[in-house]
């Protein structure tokens, strides 16, 4: 778990498990690019781990856009001529809502951030990775790719994806040095959880999160740290003949089964 000389680009690394994981590079030796569609959130984590004596930048990047996932290749590698790891981890929930009331506009949304991003994201990176014949990926899938949740049906279907495109990525790859592989969190205390929880009950949200936490194996939401150290081990050498593969990390939620009206597996 020594990142020493390695240099990690982040997604999504503005809050919530993005920002924890570039900070968590950072303090094991690496070198991050913080990316994400907000300047000052992007520079936030970027100016937290220079503080901490590491070595950041920020780059400010809408992952959709072909173009701009490039950009934020090219700075990876302009600044320190190699990407070692990448957590492609941008993400939104979308709205709760079911499938007849769901907006189509908002659906479309949801699945270019979470499915054409990291597309996009893999389309950039790997060419990288495969000219230095080394490299992990890490995709953020989430639970809602395993199981279905009522209410949800934009991001249940996007993360379903992420895990397709994780699979056939870490096939094309195999052979050549390269490992992708997605992690897959539960409900994890974020500031997405607390719109998700807003948007099953607007007039209490509070006691939806209790009544959710109540239902879940473990008692409570998992914990961005949680999510990060699952991240780098699989981008460590301690996870080398690991390739293809989803880690849940859920508290046990998909492990018993259950039905909850929504959820928000977040970034």
């Amino acid at each position: 778990m020594d990142f020493a000389h390695k240099v990690a680009v982040i997604t999504g690394a503005g809050n919530g498990i993005g920002r924890q994981t570039a900070l968590d590079f950072a303090g094991r030796g690496a070198k991050v690019v913080a990316v994400d569609r907000d300047a000052a959130n992007a520079e936030g984590t970027a100016g937290i781990i220079r503080q901490q004596g590491g070595e950041a930048r920020a780059h400010v990047a809408d992952v959709t856009k072909s173009a701009d996932v490039k950009g934020y290749v090219d700075a990876a590698l302009a600044a320190y001529g190699r990407i070692d790891c990448f957590f492609n981890n941008a993400g939104i929930e979308g709205k709760v809502a079911h499938i007849p009331q769901y907006d189509e506009a908002v659906f479309d949304q949801v699945l270019s951030v979470n499915v054409k991003g990291v597309f996009l994201g893999l389309r950039h990176v790997l060419p990288v990775m495969l000219k230095q014949k080394a490299g992990a990926v890490v995709n953020t899938a989430s639970v809602a790719g395993l199981v279905g949740t009522p209410g949800m049906s934009a991001y249940v279907a996007s993360k379903h994806a992420v895990i397709g495109l994780t699979k056939s990525a870490a096939g094309e790859v195999a052979r050549s040095g390269v490992r992708v592989n997605a992690v897959c969190p539960g409900p994890i205390d974020t500031d997405m959880m607390r719109r998700v929880e807003a948007g099953i009950g607007p007039s209490d949200p509070a006691a939806v999160a209790k009544r959710y936490r109540a239902g879940l194996p473990s008692g409570r939401y998992g914990t961005v740290e949680e999510v990060a150290s699952v991240v780098l081990f699989l981008c460590s050498d301690l996870a080398g003949n690991i390739n293809g593969a989803q880690y849940v990390i859920d508290g046990g939620r998909t492990a018993v089964g259950g039905s909850v009206t929504a959820v928000g597996e977040a970034q």
